[in-house]
Parts: structure tokens; sequence; C-alpha cells
């Protein structure tokens, strides 16, 4: 297809009128006739692309494999559950009448329990070679995606973009499989009973930004933690070349956020209107409304993007002097987890040390605030999760960690060393999206995601991917 495509592509550049050739022709002063051919510096990778293809159709292969699968684990769940239910209510029977029970019925239960715990152990043992499976696909996908993104700067947009539909097909894919397999196997979303965070995967690169824009390396990007019905789907994006916030795009989901295809863009300065522009990039969307740091006055905003409104309040004693590690601007810095809605920044009575404060949505008032004992120009970033700070730091120009953890409910800090790998080295965004319980990241102008492994009592990593 690729091969009949490029073929497409140089013979109507050949043969449109009036268009630029390659081609000089004329006749030397001896009569003799020349032709001159100006060849471009470098030649379209086309056997790249048909490899890339090759793939795209054995990666296609795995995932109808994996979707059967997790079909398949969903009848046997159902069945499962049918069993158990059954065991359930014979042995109530058996507990309230034992005597009408002889020792050959009660050895015929123990055998049903024990074959009962054997499929049980053989399908979990399923669902773990299914995960890694599932990881193994999208790190393949985000290696060829950012291929395609650097081949599509280079060389001929129209033709890459043939091969990056079909791998954004095979996201979209992925994506809708890691979906089920989620609301299959793992009920813990938006639920607290766990230990903290355990570790951190490797990262996933969907993408370089929607402007195609390495230099836009200022922004972030990711779902509305809290999404309104019918916008569980929805994806935002706002980057710009320096820490000054202008305008956010919406995108009805992935695809179309891949695609570059918004659906909305919101602007926050139009000349002789209005002039509701932020900085820096520690913003998230709620509930279909933006929380940023307001240019001027210095304060917290919030813009309805609903009704395109905005409000601002001045957070008391917070200071516009202390950033992040990594970038300038990012003095107040927005989260939001299972609990609700954050704010840290720092005063200059802490002396630059971090300060956390809760956030009321209804009065969008800070209404209560906890001081920390880390000098916030240290900290590379910060989120929150089940009422619970981490803050992260650079190792080196490969390796993040989570250094530092706050707890809400104790007040009990703690240093802690959770490393965790980075696409590249600078980043201006980091956020935990409690919807999916996934970090995103918008690293040196590329999104970024990360799934997160929390500690459990008596047991392993309970996210629908595990390793």
């Amino acid at each position: 297809m690729i091969a009949t495509v490029l073929y497409f592509v140089l013979f109507k550049s050949a043969v449109v009128e009036g268009a630029w050739s390659p081609w000089a022709e004329g006749s030397a002063s001896s009569g003799e006739c020349f032709c001159e051919a100006f060849l471009p510096n470098s030649t379209f990778p086309i056997g790249e692309l048909i490899s890339l293809e090759k793939t795209a159709v054995e990666i296609n292969y795995k995932l109808e494999l994996e979707i059967s699968k997790v079909e398949t684990y969903e009848l046997k769940l159902q069945i499962y559950i049918a069993k158990i239910t059954n065991l359930t209510v014979l042995i109530e029977q058996m507990e309230h009448d034992p005597d009408s029970y002889n020792e050959l019925q009660l050895e015929e239960v123990k055998i049903k329990i024990k074959q009962v715990e054997a499929l049980i152990v053989e399908l979990k043992a399923s669902i773990q070679i299914s995960s890694t499976v599932l990881i193994s696909i999208r790190e393949q996908i985000s290696v060829v995606i950012a291929v395609l993104t650097q081949l599509e700067i280079t060389y001929d947009k129209n033709l890459v973009l043939v091969t990056r539909r079909e791998y954004i097909i095979l996201q979209q894919k992925l994506e809708e499989c890691e979906t089920r397999h989620n609301e299959i196997f793992n009920p813990n979303i938006g639920i607290c009973n766990h230990g903290g965070i355990r570790r951190i995967s490797k990262p996933i690169i969907s993408q370089l930004n929607a402007h195609l824009n390495a230099g836009f390396k200022y922004g972030g990007w990711g779902k509305d933690t809290k999404p309104l019905p019918g916008s569980e789907n929805m994806y935002w994006y706002s980057a710009s070349s320096d820490t000054l916030v202008s305008r956010i795009t919406q995108y009805s989901d992935y695809y179309k956020l891949i695609m570059r295809q918004g659906f909305k863009t919101h602007e926050l300065y139009v000349e002789y209107r209005y002039d509701w522009r932020g900085t820096g990039n520690n913003y998230i969307v709620r509930e279909n409304n933006l929380y940023y740091q307001y240019r001027s006055p210095f304060a917290m905003a919030k813009m309805n993007m609903t009704s395109a409104t905005v409000a601002y309040k001045v957070i008391p004693k917070a200071s516009a002097q202390f950033s992040y590690h990594y970038s300038a601007n990012q003095n107040l810095d927005f989260a939001a987890d299972e609990s609700g809605l954050w704010v840290t920044y720092a005063t200059v009575e802490s002396k630059g040390k971090l300060v956390l404060g809760k956030i009321n949505e209804q009065s969008f008032q800070v209404e209560e605030v906890w001081q920390t004992s880390i000098f916030k120009p240290s900290v590379g970033n910060t989120f929150m999760v089940c009422g619970v700070l981490y803050a992260t730091r650079s190792v080196d120009s490969k390796t993040e960690e989570i250094f530092y953890t706050f707890d809400t409910r104790t007040k009990q800090e703690s240093y802690v060393s959770i490393p965790f790998e980075k696409f590249q080295e600078f980043y201006a965004y980091l956020d935990y999206n409690p919807t999916d319980q996934k970090l995103y990241m918008f690293n040196n102008g590329y999104y970024v995601t990360y799934h997160v492994w929390f500690n459990y009592e008596g047991s392993k990593d309970k996210l629908f991917i595990e390793e």
C-alpha cells in the first residue's frame, strides 16, 4: 500500500503544470542537449515505513487475541461467581443443620472448594500473563508512534499519516482492551484501602504535542479528574514556548487528541475584551473547570469552560517567589485526588517550605492548610493520591524519584525512595488522575503517562496492568 501511495505522490508532482520541477533541460553551445536532475538531500525511508506497516499487522493480531481473552475471562468470572454463590449457600445450610450431613457429603463440599480455588489460581495466572502482554503492546506502539512523529516532521506528512492512522486505530483498540480489563479486574478505582504508592511503571509515550513542536515544552495534558456525564473520555491540552498560559484545547477522546482534532479551544486572552491569562503549568481540569495560576493579580483562578467565565481568589500569604526546580512561575500547583481539590504553594513566613491547602470547591476558598518541611525550589513536582502528598526530585537526567510524602489524615511526613524513569530530562507538568489511577506528565513537549502500583496488605500490585 505504501509503495502505491509513494508512486502516486511522485507521479502527481511530475505532471502538475506550473509546479516546481526537480529537472532542468537545455542545450550546450556545441549543440549537445543536457539534462540536470536535482535530487533531494535525503531519501524517503520507504522500507522503514513498510516495516512499520507489517508491525501494525502483528500488533493487531496480538490485540485481537487479548480482546478475545478478556471476553473469555469475563465469562469465566460469571461461572466462578455462580459456583462460589452456590457453595456459600450450601455451607450456610450445613452450618445451620450440621447433623443432617454425613462425612461423605462434607468431603464432597471440600472437593468443590478446592476445585474453585484451583480455577481461581488458573484465572489469576492467565490475567497476569495477559497484563504483561498488554504492557508489551503499549510499549511497542509508543515506540512506533515516536518514530512516525519524527518521520512526519522530516518527510512527507501525507505519506506518513497513512501509517500513523493505522497505529492510532491500534492505540484505540488497546485503550478499549485495557479499559475492559480494568473494569473486570480492578474494582478499586476511587477506593483508598491501600498503603500508598509502591512503584511507578516505565514511561508510556503517546506522541509529541498537538503543535508538533518540541519548543512547546511548557504545558500540560490529561483527562478531567471528575468528568461531567458524557465527558468521561475527554482529554485536554495546553502548551507554549514559555510559561504564559493563553489557551486550552479540549478533545472528545484519545483518538481526537492524537489526531490533533480538538472540538473546542478556550482563549484566555482576547484583545480589548478580556485578559484571563495565567502563568506556570500546574493546572488541572475538574468538572469542566480549569484551575490555574492567575497572572495578575497573583491568585488561584477557576475558568468554567461550559459558561466561559472566570473567577479568581487570592490565597492569603502565598508567595510568587518560590517555584519548582524545573520551571519558573510554578508558584501555585493544583492537584486532585479521590478526596477532592488541592493546591500547593510556599510563603515568605515558611521560608520557602511547601504549604499544602485543601480547596472547598463550592466556595472556591482554601479551607485548611498543612505546613511541610521540604523546601519547594528543591522539588521537581508534587501530586496528591488519597489525601497523601507525594513530592519528586531529580536523581539524574533519566531518573526522577518520589522522595517525600505527607499524609493529611495523620499529619505524618516520611522520606521515601520510589524511583521512576523519565523519557527526557525536563518536564513541566506531573499530576495524578483518580479516574484511571495514572500519572500524566508533559515531558519536554511529549505526552507521557505512568501506571501506578499501590501497597496492599497480603497481596501484590492491584492495578489493571501488572508486570
